[in-house]
C-alpha cells in the first residue's frame, strides 16, 4: 500500500538538504507503513515526528505531546479526517495539511473549509510534502516581526508632498503640480534614494521611455532633470533642491518624510 503514497523519489543527486527547525510533526494515517514512511522522511529533514493511527491515538497524542503541525489523513476508520479536522480546530489553533488518496475537488474544498491549512493528494513526490510543510508552518509561526512593512503612501520634502497612490505632486500650499508618467516615476525614485548620487544609467532606466530614442544617453537624462526642476521650482542656473554631481550624476539634497 506504501507504493501508491509516493511518487518516484529523487535520485541520490536531488537528495533533500538537511532541515533543523526544531518543530514536531504529527502523522495521523491507519496504514503503519504509510506512517513509517513519512515519518522516515520527515525525521531526515530535521523534524520531530510523532505518529498516531486514528482519532483516539491523535488527541492522546495532542494532549501529551506538543504539536506544531498535523498531516492528517482524510480516510480513516471511525472518525474520518474531515470530522477529526473540524474538531482539532474547535479545540486549539494547531495547522494542518489533509492527505488522501482522493483528488475530487469537492474533498478538497470540504478539507479546507473545515480548517485545513493545505491539502496533498497520493501519489505526491516526497520533495512536494516537504515544501507544503515548510510553507504552512512558515505561515503560522513567522514571528510578526519579520512581516513587511506597509508600504508609504505619500513623501514630504522641502514643503513638496509626493502622493504615491494618487501619483500626483502638490506644493506646500495644497496646489497639484501635473507630472506625466515619466517624470512621476523619476521623482519617486529620487525621494526613494534621497541624499544619494545617481547616476545618469540609473535615472534613464526608470524614465527613458519619455523622451525620443534620437537623443543621447547624456541629452536624455539632461532634458529629464531639467523638466523635474521646473515642476519643482529649482533654480536651473543654481539649483539646490536636485544638484549637479559633476561627473557623477545627480542628488535629491533634501530630507524626505515617508507616511
Amino acid at each position: 500500500m506504501a507504493a501508491t503514497l509516493l511518487s518516484a523519489p529523487a535520485t541520490h543527486g536531488d537528495a533533500m538538504p538537511a532541515h533543523r527547525p526544531h518543530h514536531t510533526l504529527l502523522i495521523v494515517d491507519d496504514d503503519v507503513d504509510i506512517r513509517t514512511l513519512l515519518a522516515e522522511m520527515l525525521e531526515a529533514t530535521g523534524y520531530t515526528v510523532l505518529t498516531a493511527a486514528d482519532g483516539v491515538e491523535m488527541f492522546n497524542a495532542l494532549n501529551t505531546s506538543a504539536v506544531d503541525l498535523i498531516i492528517l489523513d482524510l480516510n480513516l476508520p471511525g472518525e474520518d479526517g474531515i470530522s477529526l479536522c473540524r474538531e482539532s480546530r474547535a479545540r486549539r489553533n494547531i495547522p494542518i495539511i489533509m492527505l488522501t488518496a482522493r483528488g475530487e475537488a469537492v474533498d478538497r474544498v470540504i478539507g479546507l473549509e473545515v480548517g485545513a491549512d493545505d491539502y496533498v493528494t497520493k501519489p505526491f513526490e516526497p520533495r512536494e510534502l516537504v515544501a507544503r510543510v515548510r510553507s504552512v508552518m512558515r505561515r503560522a509561526y513567522s514571528p510578526l516581526s519579520v512581516l513587511e512593512p506597509p508600504a508609504p503612501k505619500r513623501a514630504t520634502f522641502r514643503g513638496w508632498t509626493l502622493d504615491f497612490e494618487n501619483r500626483r505632486l502638490s506644493d506646500a500650499k495644497g496646489r497639484v503640480v501635473m507630472l506625466s508618467g515619466g517624470e512621476f516615476s523619476l521623482l519617486k525614485f529620487f525621494v526613494e534614494h534621497a541624499n544619494e548620487v545617481l547616476t545618469r544609467e540609473q535615472l534613464l532606466t526608470v524614465a527613458a521611455h519619455t523622451v525620443t530614442a534620437s537623443d543621447s544617453s547624456g541629452q536624455r537624462a539632461d532634458l529629464q532633470i531639467s523638466r523635474l526642476r521646473q515642476k519643482l521650482s529649482d533654480n536651473a542656473r543654481n539649483p539646490d533642491l536636485i544638484m549637479t554631481i559633476r561627473g557623477q550624476g545627480y542628488v535629491l539634497a533634501a530630507a524626505v518624510t515617508f507616511e
